[in-house]
């Protein structure tokens, strides 16, 4: 039988399976920019620190942190359209000394220079996402998880957004290792 997992999206209900497809481990679906500039706050993201964004999406994050925090940004995105238009976009808006995105599978990359990752992952991919940041992470490394806690990790902080101005409400959790 095969399983099959809820997922909704500002509407209706819709049924994807829940092995993931072609290696993805959550849809893409962008984070509003006042829900980024949250996350980066939240977790405290210094000027020249580093940070990984992964499943980047079109880069919003990535970008952010390199040009508003001054950080050394670098997203991992699986789809290669999203990766190259997000590459396009950085070198546009020349950025990119300071911000760069890598294509291919997150589970499959070095994070330990990591000062702050994001992450915006279903729990599943939270779940196979979590041994390598418990392995890799120097001590004082955070993340930022969107919506989805990690399951035995316990959040330093939670942030709550009732509206992000598209009329959704989020929750942020900061963890610390």
């Amino acid at each position: 039988m095969r399983k099959l997992v809820l997922l909704w999206l500002l509407g209706p209900v819709l049924l994807v399976p829940a092995q993931e497809s072609g290696g993805r481990l959550a849809p893409y679906y962008p984070t509003p920019e006042s829900v980024v500039v949250k996350m980066l706050e939240l977790g405290e993201l210094k000027a020249g620190e580093r940070l990984f964004d992964l499943g980047s999406g079109d880069g919003r994050i990535v970008i952010m942190a390199a040009q508003k925090f001054r950080a050394d940004a670098t997203g991992v995105e699986l789809d290669k359209n999203l990766a190259r238009q997000s590459s396009e976009k950085i070198r546009k808006l020349g950025l990119d000394q300071h911000a760069r995105i890598l294509t291919g599978d997150l589970l499959k990359q070095d994070y330990s220079s990591a000062n702050l990752v994001t992450v915006y992952l279903f729990p599943l991919a939270n779940e196979r996402v979590q041994p390598l940041l418990d392995q890799m992470l120097k001590k004082g490394a955070r993340v930022v998880a969107h919506d989805y806690e990690f399951k035995g990790w316990i959040p330093e902080k939670v942030e709550r957004i009732d509206d992000d101005g598209e009329g959704r409400s989020h929750t942020l959790y900061l963890y610390r290792k």
